[in-house]
Formats: structure tokens, sequence, C-alpha cells
């Protein structure tokens, strides 16, 4: 990687070095991560304080009622989190019997918090701080107010449109009736008395407490399921990672229920192609990503759900070496093609990064799914739960089929790349179906093509959407586009501005034996800062 690299993609920010960084979508929540570690914290407490922060001044992606996963160098060795929820109880396959496809808003989509979870467990392992200490800045910013910032402000505006009369938003969300403005100041008291409880009680209050009890009541009053029961019987389950090789290095994911399997997927697909002789620009090399990552990605639709519930295609059978050959030979070279799922056993979001002096690295996820998530706001709390529940497949077939107590296909991944023992990257791409092809996207930049974090975040992306669906940035080169479009990639343009199209990336990659370099996404309101 070489940092005197000449950045030639449209982007003002240079890769920020230091001993200790963080990098978040949004500079309030940057510098809450940073002043933990100025108090003699740790990565993780980092981690934390600008997660909860990203709750009151990211409200467009996150919020209390969130679900969270994280992967951990804790110095010596990895460790991945699975915090996100699981159905209530009362969630059966007949309960949604008239629907064609499971609900996107309300509390049909909603499904348990997790979250707060994720933030006592990794306090509760690895922090050095007070769990308090790392609420203040977040419990600051709700009492007094901060200004909301522009690309939030324009996410809050097509809340207001869309969700304005789901129970309790506006309330919460819309004050004088419409979403604030970029550089109003917004406050949320009940926001910050919530965290005040979790705080206290090291998240008992939330689910067990006088939260849970808010949120059972507020669901009973509007035909929603969630109960105080099934609140208090979620646990976050330390799960460890899942892995694939590309050359020298390791790309490392959540185990399912996330749609990290892809990404592992699309590298493996990719190991046997021409890939390492081509540049990264070149067409050929975009076009070989574009039909990895579809075939990956029609895979993990058709086949990833529940880790418990994987009966059918497991894990090993998606990953693979010999069905990812198969796959890979499915690919040609010069055109698109509109695959199907394949036969792997014969018969919207916040991500954030941080890092320490001492070697820590976490690399952090936490979301409501899409934009606010469900809509729902509990009245006096701040919270607002997300949708995962759509995640869900109705098809009784399916291995994602809704069901109680089960959890649903998660989009939200973060990321983690090691080369042999060694930590090399804490990263993620934030954005719905954007994350596992950026994944992969910012996996080859850094590493086969060298960019820095900086230059591979500005860098343009692409999407695959649906069939031949090939979502571009205007800000590739017009003969680019068109190579790609001779192919037959059915290609729409959208803006880089798109920020949860094309999604907001967070890198910090670690340099030698001292130091890190971090990369946050232009697209983003966001920063990397360290010292």
């Amino acid at each position: 990687m070489d940092l005197r690299a000449h950045h030639h993609y449209p982007s003002r920010r240079s890769a920020v070095s230091a001993d200790n960084v963080v990098a978040t979508s949004h500079p309030l929540a940057a510098q809450a991560g940073l002043s933990m570690l100025a108090q003699g914290g740790n990565a993780v407490d980092a981690a934390l304080a600008a997660a909860i922060t990203l709750t009151v001044v990211e409200p467009s992606g996150n919020g209390i009622g969130s679900d969270a996963f994280a992967i951990l160098w804790d110095g010596a060795e990895l460790h991945g989190l699975n915090a996100s929820g699981r159905a209530p109880a009362a969630w059966s396959k007949e309960r949604f019997a008239g629907h064609e496809r499971m609900p996107t808003h309300g509390w049909e989509s909603v499904t348990v918090p997790g979250a707060v979870s994720a933030w006592v467990s990794l306090s509760d392992r690895f922090g050095k701080l007070p769990f308090e200490a790392l609420f203040a800045p977040a419990i600051g910013y709700a009492e007094n107010g901060f200004p909301v910032s522009p690309v939030i402000a324009t996410l809050w505006q097509r809340a207001a449109e869309q969700l304005g009369d789901t129970p309790g938003f506006a309330e919460t969300f819309l004050p004088d009736g419409r979403a604030p403005l970029a550089g109003t100041y917004f406050k949320s008291p009940g926001h910050a008395r919530t965290l005040r409880l979790i705080a206290e009680t090291r998240g008992k209050a939330f689910y067990e407490g006088e939260i849970a009890e808010e949120i059972e009541a507020f669901a009973k009053a509007h035909g929603g399921a969630m109960t105080v029961a099934d609140l208090s019987a979620h646990r976050a389950d330390w799960c460890g990672t899942i892995a694939r090789g590309f050359d020298d290095v390791t790309l490392h994911e959540i185990p399912p229920n996330g749609q990290g399997i892809a990404a592992l997927m699309g590298l493996g697909i990719l190991s046997g192609s021409t890939i390492r002789d081509l540049d990264a620009d070149d067409p050929q090399a975009l076009h070989l990503q574009i039909e990895a990552m579809k075939l990956a990605l029609r895979d993990a639709e058709q086949y990833v759900g529940d880790l418990d519930h994987m009966k059918d295609v497991s894990v090993d059978d998606l990953l693979d070496d010999g069905y990812l050959a198969q796959r890979a030979r499915e690919i040609d070279p010069d055109k698109a093609t509109d695959f199907g799922a394949g036969a792997p056993k014969r018969g919207g979001t916040v991500y954030l990064t941080a890092a320490d002096a001492s070697g820590m690295m976490v690399s952090f996820i936490q979301s409501n799914y899409m934009g606010f998530g469900s809509g729902v706001v509990v009245p006096g709390t701040g919270v607002s739960l997300q949708n995962r529940g759509a995640g869900f497949s109705l098809d009784p077939a399916h291995q994602n089929c809704v069901g109680p107590n089960k959890r649903p296909f998660h989009t939200i991944i973060p990321a983690f790349l090691m080369r042999g023992d060694d930590p090399l990257m804490s990263f993620g791409v934030m954005g719905g179906p954007m994350q596992a092809q950026g994944h992969v996207q910012m996996t080859l930049r850094t590493q086969l093509w060298g960019q820095d974090p900086q230059m591979a975040v500005d860098a343009p992306r692409w999407r695959v959407t649906q069939g031949l669906g090939l979502a571009l940035e205007t800000t590739l080169p017009t003969e680019t586009i068109e190579k790609l479009q001779n192919m037959g990639h059915r290609i729409t343009l959208e803006a880089p501005d798109n920020a949860f199209g094309f999604g907001g990336a967070q890198l910090i990659h670690r340099l030698g034996d001292r130091g890190y370099v971090a990369g946050s996404d232009p697209r983003k309101d966001g920063c990397a800062v360290g010292f």
C-alpha cells in the first residue's frame, strides 16, 4: 500500500494515520469515540461510545431499537458477536397468512432489538472504562441538542413523508410537525432518559424492566406481538467468524443469519479468475466482480437464514471449493448473465470501526434496516424500533421462513481482514444489499490493487440488483459505462450522494508493527479521526 499514491477519484479527503483511530459516519460520533481513547479507554470503549452516540445523532440509520454485529481483534484472537434479535414468540406462519410478503413497517416488522445487548456484552468482556462513561456524549447531545447534518437531514425528510403516521414517530422525530432542516438543533429528552436507564442497569431496564414494560404496552395498544418475555429471552451470541482466503489475506465475516457469506463466496469465485491480470478500474475487472457477486447473492437469497434452521444447505456447502469453482465456470467473460440460485448440496445502517495503540481493532455495525426502521417509536423513550422482520420469507419451504423465536436474514455485516495470524483491516460498507458487494470491492482495492483506505472508499462503486440489473455511480468514466452496457448489463446511473444505494464505508488498515491508516466515506457526513 503506497500512501503517496495520487488520488485520482473525486474526493478532497486524505487518509488519516495515527496510533489510535476512530472512523464513523458522523463527526460527533467519531469524536465521542476518540474522547474515550483520550480518557484511557480502548478500542471497544471507543466503538461503543460512537455507536451509542450514533443512535442520537444519526437516527436515519440506527437507534436504541437496532440490531448489531461485531468482529473484534483483542490483540491475540479474533471474536465474532451476533446481537441480532429473534422473532416474537407469537410470530407463526399463520399470523402472516394474508400477506404476500412480510410487512416492512409497523409492529408486524419488529423483531427483538439486539443493539443494547451488544453494548453490554462487548463492554463486559473487553471494555476498560465504566459502562456509564460510554453514554455521556450521547446523553449530552440528546438533552442539549445537536445540529442536524446535511445527509441525515435529507434522509430524515424522506422518512417523514413515509412514516409520519406510524405509531409514535411524529411525537419524537417531527418537532413542530416536520423533519428538522440541516443545521437546526434537535433534542430528544426521551432518548436521554432511556440511555441513562440502560447505563445505570447495564441494559436490564431495556430487556426486563421499565423500558421493556413500555415497549410491551405500546405493542399491545397497536396490535403488536412483542412482550417483556420476548425481550428478556434475548441473548447476544459469541459466534466466532467464517472465513475465505484470497491470495495471502483472509476475509472474516459473521456466520449466518447475515449475508456476509456472500462476500466470502464472491471472493472464492474470483480466486480462480483472471482478475489479478487487470487494473482496478478496468471494465473487465468490474465485470468479473459483478458476475461473481450476482452468483453469490442469488445463493444467499435462496439458502441463508438463522444458522439453527439451515438444515438443508449449510455454510460448508456454500463455501465448498468445488461448488465455488463450479459457479465460477458459469461466468461468461464477455457477457452479463441472469443467474439463478445454484445447487450447493445435491439431492439504511451505521458502520464504525476503531483501533488503539495496544493493537485492539473493532469492526462494528448497528442498524434499523430501512432508514428509521419500522417507524414505530415508543413514546417518551426515544426508542425507534428496527424492521428486521421484513427480512423473513413467507415460503414455508425456505430456510428463512418466518417462525417464533427465529432470527431473520440480515443484511448488516461487519468485516475483518487477516494476513496469516496478524490483523490487517477492520472495515464495513453500510447500505442494505450493497454490503457484501462493498466488502469484495474494498478487499480487492486495498489488497490486490494496493489502494489506501481513503482511495478505496473514494472510488466509484457498482451494485448488482435483480436479473441483469446493474446500478453504477455517475462518476464512472463514460467509456467504462458503455463497455459494461455492451456486455449486456442493464445499467441505471445513480449519483454518488445516494448514501444508502452505494453505502457508507469506514476502513482502518494496520501499518506494519505500529499505527493505522483510516478512510471515511465522502458519501456520508462522517470522518476518520485519531491521535
